[in-house]
């Protein structure tokens, strides 16, 4: 996706993996000073981890608890999160204003960290559910002191989750269940699903999950993650060049890819 985006406006950069082990991260992160690396985008398990290391770390990365992309300025390390400002954009081009939703995220990961925040702050109700509650509360009371918007938690496995997307317009899967390779997976109940709702599932692989089709039989609306995906790149790409990305062209990249992760 970026090397397109790098390829389609002639700069001379080039955006490679690296396989860091999490014992290593401190040095990783040393690498990208001594090397002069423009910058570089991490992921899970790093997100929470690499503030630490780094300079000076934006409001929003702050408040959210992690990081995402980094940018070599001089030497210094700055560190962003794109996740959140990446999934907004999204919907709004989906045709969905988180404003005033009543909001329901499936999760209690980074995704849902990020997502919970940026909804909340962009004036919407957040309800997250979590198989394991501990984990939603933990979120959710995490959150609540930073944020203008309400965020509550619930059980997955009970009937609050049920009564709170029964009243919801936008539901968001922020887990991997349902996505490749275990493609017959489900995270909630169809039966749950309503014509009022907003589905928006963050996985990307494959386009249409199972829970897509399901919210389509119901007479939601849906979307998948390919828009996340490319505007949370968008912005990275923005903050390391200064430069406006080809969307399309960073899309048309994505589609190509055969398999990834939600939180990538």
């Amino acid at each position: 996706m970026h090397n397109a985006a790098f390829r389609a406006l002639g700069l001379d950069v080039v955006y490679v993996p690296f396989e860091v082990h999490p014992d290593d991260l401190e040095m990783a992160i040393k690498g990208v000073r001594a090397l002069g690396l423009l910058g570089v985008n991490l992921t899970i398990p790093h997100k929470e981890k690499v503030a630490k290391f780094l300079d000076w770390i934006d409001k929003e990365a702050t408040r959210i608890g992690s990081v995402n992309t980094v940018h070599n300025v001089d030497g210094e390390l700055r560190g962003y999160s794109t996740d959140g400002r990446g999934f907004i954009r999204a919907l709004q081009a989906a045709g969905k204003s988180p404003k005033d939703s009543r909001a329901v995220i499936l999760g209690a990961g980074g995704a849902a960290r990020a997502t919970a925040y940026a909804l909340a702050q962009h004036g919407a109700s957040v309800t997250i559910a979590n198989r394991t509650f501990s984990r939603a509360l933990e979120l959710a009371e995490s959150l609540s002191p930073v944020v203008e918007g309400e965020i509550k938690a619930v059980s997955l496995n009970g009937e609050a989750a049920r009564e709170a997307i029964s009243v919801a317009d936008l539901l968001v899967n922020c887990t991997p269940v349902g996505m490749y390779p275990n493609v017959d997976e489900q995270p909630i109940p169809s039966e749950w699903l309503h014509p009022n709702l907003f589905v928006y599932d963050q996985i990307y692989n494959p386009l249409e999950t199972r829970l897509l089709r399901a919210a389509k039989r119901s007479g939601a609306q849906t979307a998948n993650g390919v828009g996340m995906l490319v505007y949370q790149g968008a912005i990275s790409f923005e903050i390391w060049t200064g430069q406006s990305p080809p969307l399309a062209v960073m899309e048309r990249a994505v589609l190509g890819i055969e398999t990834n992760s939600v939180d990538d």
